[in-house]
């Protein structure tokens, strides 16, 4: 959303672009095509219409900052304005949430089939994680000072999932989802890990085949607790869990028990909460912890 609140910036195919409520085009910046046929830019609709690759197309990601004011970008160039060149690089920038304003960027070096922001609760600060297919997944540390951004790498088979409501420390997953791994922010070391096949109890509906790994998505619900999640794995039994996890041990203290299933993830949504989507992907549900609420929790089974 815009500091205003009153637009939101979403990701396309050819750009990102700041929309108002009305429908209405506030600004937006011109990259190179994420389906990477030549020419890199269009100039009009009617030059990919009837092209089918472009329905299969690689894409980008955007986010805004914490304070409302930057808006940090995954784009593929050249940028509008730079000419159809040769470099197709890559770009991870920091616009203003303003006007679109392009402030600082930096060559990822990693050719994408797509990509996600980790936001950071200081706005000068942002996680990317860039998936490559059967290529890789770097994960790239950004900060911005007010002049320059600079981009450091936190490993190249990582999925970040979130961060602290300290800042302090990083979770991820490795590509493989057998670990959770907590990082420490200043210098990206792991701190501990997680193994889920000895950590997390088989599922009652296991006979035994296949194993045990964590889910791509999970929430800090406070600095020193996490909801994780198996419900990737625990799908092919028509149930799934979820999993609270200490922060200071990185140990499995009790399983979630839902008032009514649910399906997917753990995802976040801020403030000591989660959320959960219906199978049908019709309904969201925002679940908090029952030391935090006084409305109907999910309970907790000690393991």
């Amino acid at each position: 959303m815009s500091p205003e609140r009153d637009a939101a910036v979403f990701a396309g195919l050819h750009a990102v672009r700041a929309v108002e409520a009305t429908g209405a085009t506030r600004w937006e910046v011109r990259h190179g095509c994420w389906e990477g046929s030549r020419p890199l830019t269009h100039l009009s609709f009617d030059e990919y219409a009837h092209a089918k690759d472009h329905f299969y197309a690689d894409s980008g990601s955007v986010v805004v900052s914490s304070d409302g004011r930057l808006v940090w970008a995954h784009v593929r160039g050249p940028l509008e304005g730079e000419g159809d060149t040769e470099d197709d690089q890559e770009l991870w920038m920091v616009l203003d949430a303003t006007d679109g304003k392009t402030l600082g960027r930096v060559d990822t070096m990693t050719v994408a089939s797509g990509s996600e922001h980790t936001p950071h609760p200081d706005p000068a600060q942002m996680g990317l994680s860039i998936g490559e297919g059967e290529e890789g997944s770097p994960v790239l540390w950004g900060r911005w000072d007010g002049q320059h951004l600079t981009a450091e790498s936190l490993g190249i088979e990582q999925i970040l999932l979130g961060v602290s409501p300290s800042g302090r420390h990083l979770l991820a997953v490795p590509v493989g989802q057998w670990s959770l791994c907590l990082h420490q922010v200043d210098d990206g070391s792991v701190l501990r890990e997680l193994d889920a096949e000895d950590t997390v109890p088989p599922h009652p509906g296991s006979t035994g085949e296949g194993r045990v790994y964590w889910d791509c998505e999970a929430a800090f619900v406070g600095e020193d607790t996490i909801v994780a999640g198996t419900s990737e794995c625990d799908a092919r039994y028509e149930s799934v869990r979820h999993w609270l996890v200490d922060v200071h041990g990185m140990a499995l203290t009790g399983q979630i028990l839902y008032p009514f299933p649910v399906s997917g993830p753990a995802r976040s949504a801020g403030n000591g909460t989660w959320y959960t989507v219906s199978e049908d992907a019709t309904s969201v549900h925002l679940w908090a912890l029952a030391e935090e609420t006084g409305t109907a929790p999910p309970a907790i089974r000690q393991t």
